[in-house]
């Protein structure tokens, strides 16, 4: 049997797909951009990095278009969520948000207008490239507050009690720790604060010939979990009043080929999928309807 993808390994891999998406808007500003996403034909988008054009670019799809209508195609362009988190955040003027995973700077943008001048917005992500884009792009908006940081949602550059509430969209399923990233969610808001959470589930489980697949986790596949395992990791590191807003399935791109992301043509991958179906009664394919987009809403208590 294959030897498991490391923590480390999955990270560099995310960092380098996303590094990509991030360097084509830096270093070539004017060239035409594909939209990147796995579910082109439905509402909602999944993060997947994939260079397959899309008749409609992400952001439109996800967010209102009075939202997008100032914002520049280096915001709404790099926008690879599947959903919207501060359609549920609820934000009022003055308060501190982080934004996990702030990728191009498109939720925290939107999220710094609803704050207004008095609050404050802090977006963190792993990626330099992504960091130097969303920068990039605050210094061509004007936006005095919203600040990009370097760092891992794993260990939160932040003091405790520091902010008010955090979003993060379509990101957490890419870490390989998520009890870790909720623990440090929960360390770093205040007593009362609110986390808004759009992101990819499963209903069940995926099999380890998927799950060992780097190039699967990129595409939000790999690293999503069972949605009751997710609210389960969410409660234990000590939210309460936790509730799924919303469900939408069918969302990955009928174009993913799930059986060869199963087998890999590789003899062991192979036995391990034929394992999986026998055990499961699906074939590979059948978890494509399974993968759900979901927006929570959770609380630390007052």
């Amino acid at each position: 049997m294959d030897q498991e993808v490391t923590s480390e390994q999955i990270k560099e891999a995310v960092r380098d797909a996303y590094g990509q998406i991030a360097r084509r808007f830096i270093e070539e500003p004017q060239a035409p951009k594909q939209s990147c996403c796995c579910c082109p034909s439905t509402e909602v988008s999944c993060c997947s990095p994939s260079t397959a054009p899309t008749a409609q670019p992400a952001a439109s799809r996800l967010y209102a278009a009075e939202e997008l209508s100032d914002l520049p195609e280096s915001v709404t362009e790099t926008s690879l969520g599947c959903g919207n988190p501060l359609a549920v955040a609820g934000l009022r003027s003055g308060e501190v948000v982080l934004d996990l995973g702030s990728g191009g700077g498109i939720d925290c943008f939107l999220a710094a207008k609803k704050v207004g001048p008095e609050g404050r917005v802090i977006g963190l992500d792993m990626t330099p490239e992504m960091i130097d884009l969303a920068r990039r792009n605050a210094q061509e908006l004007g936006m005095t507050n919203v600040e990009f940081r370097f760092g891992q949602m794993e260990d939160i550059p932040l003091p405790d009690e520091s902010v008010d509430v955090i979003i993060s969209n379509c990101v957490i399923n890419l870490s390989p720790d998520k009890d870790a990233v909720f623990r440090e969610a929960y360390r770093v808001l205040r007593p009362g604060g609110r986390i808004c959470i759009s992101d990819i589930v499963v209903d069940g489980d995926l099999p380890q010939s998927i799950r060992r697949r780097l190039d699967a986790w990129t595409a939000c596949i790999s690293g999503a979990i069972d949605e009751s395992v997710y609210l389960a990791k969410i409660r234990a590191a000590g939210f309460e009043r936790v509730e799924v807003v919303s469900r939408q399935r069918n969302i990955v791109d009928e174009s993913i080929e799930w059986d060869e992301l199963g087998t890999a043509g590789e003899s062991d991958e192979d036995q391990d999928a034929e394992q999986y179906q026998a055990h499961s009664g699906l074939g590979l394919s059948d978890w494509a309807s399974r993968v759900m987009s979901i927006k929570i809403l959770a609380y630390k208590p007052a």
